[in-house]
């Protein structure tokens, strides 16, 4: 084209309000990604802060681990060397003997601590959900996903992910597991992006791994990843030197918070405590202090038969006393569901029916109250009948 000032200066005019909308665009495209970035941030952030006051509100003493028999000594020591490393940790042991204490522990002793410790049990979780409970799941991911939602492994970055009953995870979600132990990354369900993490796995099972393979339950290849640094807690009857540490310690516990005052256990009561084989470990141990507190009707606590399921002369020979369900215990020998049914059947009597609220049962037992509500319905609890 031939040269013409005129026409330059109307390109040159063009280009500089194409310049001007090309940086807005890019600046405006900038700000927009920062903003996404910053509004994933606060959510992470909000997650992570709801957790832990979840966490706060719950009654953890991981600094309180009762007892000094060998076998707990033992597994103390292991605690002390495995917690300074970042490698996997699984912990064996029966249910209710203090897998998720000696997990924390664990993570208390670590270089993590001042990141959460994020639970997640593995066997409560729906089918259908696990993989949006571990990795969590985008907007639109599937029917009901109406929010970005982050999972317990991101929430976890920089801290430990506990993993309770890690035998009860689907084969499927086994697979995905297995990725993210070997490359630190995962991809949340209706997303492309994969997100790296910084994770320490401590798992637990109250199952028997290598039988759950041979049954093609479990993937050999998770539990050689699991399996890095090994840890078995005894069982309570294992530990029958800790059981009178271990009443003394539930009975003060509950005594302040019933507002009772219980200065001593009988010694007819210690003995029965410490004869009986526990099957239920510590956790039963802790229901059977709670309920005879909350019954005793002086300052001395006395086991009464229908506490717990033992047999003997001097219990024999007492009248029976008929529990909730209208059986005896010394027909029914208070199996572990009797003595929990019968203890719901009181407290709900006390609160006349009333599971929610500051003076329901389920504030009482502890229990979140869809949780009791789920436990009363496995025992056959009606609530109309308990109220009457």
């Amino acid at each position: 084209m031939e040269r013409d000032d005129r026409a330059i200066d109307l390109v040159k005019i063009f280009a500089a309000r194409a310049a001007a909308e090309l940086k807005r665009q890019r600046a405006e495209t900038e700000l927009q990604a920062a903003l996404e970035q910053v509004q994933a941030l606060q959510k992470k952030l909000e997650a992570e802060n709801v957790y832990l006051q979840e966490e706060i509100r719950k009654e953890h003493n991981f600094e309180e681990i009762v007892g000094n028999s060998p076998a707990l000594l033992d597994v103390l020591r292991k605690v002390e060397t495995v917690a300074p490393t970042d490698s996997t940790v699984l912990i064996m042991g029966e249910t209710g003997c203090g897998k998720e204490l000696i997990a924390r522990a664990i993570h208390n002793r670590s270089k993590r601590k001042s990141r959460p410790l994020v639970k997640v049990n593995c066997g409560a979780i729906p089918t259908g959900l696990v993989e949006s409970e571990l990795f969590g799941h985008m907007k639109g991911a599937f029917t009901g996903a109406l929010e970005r939602r982050i999972g317990r492994f991101e929430l976890a970055d920089g801290g430990t992910l506990f993993l309770d009953e890690v035998s009860e995870l689907p084969l499927e979600t086994q697979v995905k597991l297995l990725r993210v132990l070997q490359e630190h990354e995962f991809e949340p369900l209706g997303s492309s992006r994969t997100v790296k993490v910084n994770v320490r796995i401590i798992a637990a099972s109250n199952r028997n791994l290598e039988q759950a393979i041979q049954e093609g339950r479990f993937r050999a290849d998770l539990f050689y990843r699991l399996n890095v640094l090994p840890m078995t807690l005894p069982p309570l009857r294992q530990r029958r030197t800790d059981i009178p540490l271990l009443t003394h310690f539930f009975v003060d516990r509950f005594s302040r918070q019933f507002g009772k005052r219980i200065t001593g256990v009988a010694q007819d009561t210690m003995h029965v405590l410490s004869d009986y084989s526990w099957p239920g470990n510590i956790r039963e141990l802790q229901n059977v202090i709670e309920r005879a507190v909350v019954l005793c009707p002086g300052t001395v606590l006395k086991l009464g038969k229908d506490l717990l399921p033992v047999t003997g002369p001097e219990y024999e020979q007492e009248t029976p006393i008929a529990s909730g369900n209208g059986t005896h215990p010394a027909e029914s020998h208070s199996s572990l569901e009797t003595i929990e049914k019968n203890h719901i059947l009181q407290v709900l009597k006390q609160t006349q029916g009333v599971i929610e609220g500051p003076r329901g049962a389920a504030k009482i037992l502890n229990l979140h109250p869809n949780t009791l509500r789920s436990r009363m319905k496995k025992l056959g609890i009606e609530r109309s009948s308990a109220s009457a």
